[in-house]
């Protein structure tokens, strides 16, 4: 079985790389992205199951990237991570289908459950029927 594929596109170096190691220790094939132009190489390249999107970025922002992604393949996941409680982007990116937001500071562990959730939705992981 293939591991689930994991994107997290964020301009600021620390929080990729805590990002990275969570969900790399969660057993997720982990990319990351510090721009709007790799993001998009990744996700043609290595089609990511969910991103972790920052709505801010210099250069292309969240919003553009999620545009373009879902032009790409409706079927990709996305979570927006914000640092900034602008209503009308944050509405605006889930009418673009984003599933849901984050605002940052984050909690780690509901960022962790929402993933795990989305990433076991509709997919062949058995993880979670173990034991039951």
């Amino acid at each position: 079985m293939d591991k689930k594929r994991l994107l997290i596109v964020d301009d600021q170096v620390g929080i990729r790389i805590l990002l990275l190691e969570v969900f790399s220790t969660e057993g997720y094939d982990t990319f990351q992205a510090a721009n709007g132009r790799t993001a998009l190489d990744i996700v043609r390249n290595h089609r990511p199951d969910l991103v972790l999107l920052d709505m801010k970025i210099p250069g292309m922002d969240g919003l553009e990237i999620l545009k373009q992604i879902k032009e790409y393949d409706r079927d990709i996941k996305v979570i927006m991570m914000t640092a900034y409680g602008e209503l009308d982007m944050i509405k605006e990116a889930t009418d673009l289908g984003a599933l849901m937001h984050f605002t940052k500071p984050f909690d780690i562990d509901e960022m962790r459950l929402a993933v795990n959730m989305q990433m076991g939705e509709g997919g062949t992981s058995s993880r979670f029927a173990a034991g039951t």
